[in-house]
């Protein structure tokens, strides 16, 4: 049947209202797509950790996690920044500049005696002889540093070190001259003749031992000597705590699967290592033993209330005790107050 002239607009506005509904649902259809694209690539973007630094041999579940890019396995993003001076990365944290930092426990101690927010989620390991006081071979024994002068880097674990190994001895840093020098500047400045004595960490160590055969230096006090005292642990301040757990949390993971990647692939794991440090395999391997890395078994030790060092209880204590004597800080912090347990309790549930 024809339609009538009376019908033709009709019909014709229908049709115009029909397209037009197609192509708003096109739109709107085009629109959800894009809305949900933009909204799963937001999603999928990793959340990014800035950590502060320095090159240790201690870090090294770190380095083979960042290589085998098991931080991007939970989903995050780490960048660092490293400190050649690491009395210089406490405040750097504090500032806001970074979100966590790897730290020695006595800083954190001193750091939150002082009212600064930061805790420790993680502890790696401890130094095994990784730090020591070296000097001349004329100089055999810790009283022998009376009246000379020694190279250390202040409010450092070097400057912790040292400090312990004159109160071992009956001495303060007033029996000695004390001059400021870097953990890396400390083989230069020594092998320049000034200073005789100079404390220092890997690989620095192992490069003054090297010198003439092996026979201008020697370790007179190293790490071995505190086991337990000089902790490497990773902090975050108190605000990204609260604010970013999962975050923390997958750093943490990440870590996990590096310290088990280290235990079942020895080799590879030095040749990551040594390409981060810049420095050879053998180097590595040398070193390796003079730090020991805490395995995901022995984590929770670190927070059980105890004298022994190797408690945060019972390093707390001597740290706090030679800090207040230095008049570095007025009152040692509670042990508690420097930890947060949450983070290695649910790595140990995984």
């Amino acid at each position: 049947m024809k339609s009538t002239p009376l019908l033709m607009p009709l019909l014709h506005n229908a049709n115009m209202l029909f397209v037009r509904h197609i192509k708003h649902q096109a739109k709107f259809a085009t629109m959800l797509v894009l809305a949900l694209s933009a909204a799963s690539a937001t999603a999928a973007q990793p959340a990014t950790l800035r950590i502060a630094t320095t090159p240790w041999i201690g870090y090294g579940a770190i380095y083979v996690a960042n290589s085998l890019d098991y931080f991007k396995k939970y989903n995050l993003k780490v960048t660092y920044q490293n400190f050649t001076d690491m009395a210089l990365m406490p405040p750097a944290l504090i500032s806001g500049n970074f979100d966590g930092a790897t730290l020695t426990y006595d800083m954190v101690v001193g750091q939150v005696a002082q009212g600064h927010a930061m805790k420790v989620v993680l502890p790696m390991g401890y130094s095994y002889g990784g730090d020591a006081i070296v000097a001349t071979t004329d100089i055999t024994k810790v009283t022998d540093f009376k009246g000379k002068k020694v190279g250390v880097n202040p409010l450092t674990v070097s400057d912790f070190l040292l400090a312990y190994a004159l109160k071992k001895n009956g001495m303060t840093d007033k029996d000695i001259n004390a001059i400021n020098i870097t953990q890396d500047a400390v083989p230069a400045a020594m092998l320049s003749g000034h200073p005789s004595i100079g404390v220092t960490w890997e690989p620095y160590i192992s490069q003054l031992l090297k010198q003439d055969g092996g026979k201008k230096y020697h370790v007179v006090f190293s790490s071995k000597d505190a086991p337990g005292l000089m902790e490497d642990v990773l902090v975050f301040d108190e605000k990204t705590i609260k604010n970013r757990p999962a975050d923390i949390t997958a750093f943490v993971h990440a870590y996990a699967d590096g310290l088990s990647y280290m235990k079942s692939h020895p080799e590879e794991s030095a040749k990551i290592i040594a390409k981060a440090l810049e420095i050879s395999v053998k180097d590595v391997k040398d070193q390796l033993p003079g730090i020991y890395t805490l395995p995901l078994a022995e984590m929770p030790k670190s927070f059980v209330k105890s004298k022994e060092t190797t408690s945060f209880y019972g390093s707390s204590a001597v740290i706090g005790q030679i800090l207040v004597d230095k008049k570095q800080i007025k009152a040692a912090p509670s042990a508690e107050a420097t930890f947060d347990t949450q983070f290695v309790s649910a790595l140990l549930k995984k």
